[in-house]
């Protein structure tokens, strides 16, 4: 996750962004006494829901965000604690009895060769789950890269943007079963979040997607951006309330192959 991150805007619309969350930790096992940790744990707090519901002896939360480790500290404690950290960059000293991620690997590229990394830190026996969105053909989503295209913008961030990394659900089973994890379970769920009105989408992209361009426009040039954004997305949604956002999620788990 980029390290602009803003918590509070993220977690406006915290139901509808901790459902998917609460959905992946269902297709998980207890570890009573293990070793547990969330790739890209933001605020923390849906950390500390799955550190007592896998009853783990330890559980670590990591996250590049500064501003949102921030907010963590307040759930450490118990065994659960915090640490600033770049998924890509990361090197566990020992293996996981649980590695579970909520959102946050879509941030980083080449999921084929992700997944192989972090299947190396699953003991035998232990679990991988992690959820991604897989909307990036929703008008909320393409729209923003097309803005990214016009002027002045293309020319600020010298024609960047953003490449979506995710992949069809069928690879995800297909890239698990190769790794040699068994019990996997991949699905495509749909969820119906029901906002106030069509402008709550821009919000809510805001909390997410939009922060990449954010950090490369600098706040004058990105504040013309997010206009030209809400202008074009209303134009093509209507600007009506309430307002139906469906948004898809690709949730993935499985069970690494030993005892």
């Amino acid at each position: 996750m980029s390290a602009d991150w803003n918590p509070d805007r993220y977690e406006r619309f915290r139901n509808e962004r901790s459902q998917p969350f609460f959905d992946l930790l269902e297709l998980t096992r207890p570890v009573p006494g293990g070793r547990v940790i969330d790739l890209g744990c933001g605020t923390g707090e849906l950390t500390r829901a799955l550190h007592e519901r896998s009853r783990a002896a330890e559980t670590l939360g990591i996250d590049s965000s500064p501003a949102m480790l921030a907010r963590a500290a307040g759930f450490a404690g118990g065994g659960l604690r915090f640490e600033l950290a770049d998924i890509a960059a990361f090197a566990p000293a020992g293996p996981f009895d649980l590695v579970l991620s909520n959102a946050a690997l879509q941030w980083l590229p080449d999921h084929e060769r992700l997944l192989a990394r972090i299947a190396r830190w699953i003991a035998p026996g232990g679990q991988l789950a992690f959820q991604v969105p897989a909307n990036a053909d929703h008008p909320s989503h393409t729209v923003a890269h097309e803005v990214a295209r016009e002027e002045p913008f293309a020319t600020a961030m010298s024609g960047y943007v953003r490449e979506w990394p995710v992949l069809p659900p069928e690879r995800y089973a297909e890239l698990l079963d190769g790794l040699g994890f068994e019990r996997v379970h991949v699905r495509l769920q749909v969820y119906a979040h029901r906002l106030a009105s069509t402008g709550d989408t821009v919000e809510w992209v805001r909390g997410t997607l939009l922060t990449d361009y954010e950090r490369r426009l600098g706040p004058e040039l990105y504040g013309a951006y997010l206009e030209r954004y809400r202008e074009r997305l209303l134009a093509e949604l209507g600007d009506g309330a309430p307002y139906l956002y469906t948004f898809k999620r690709i949730l993935a788990a499985g069970t690494r192959a030993g005892t």
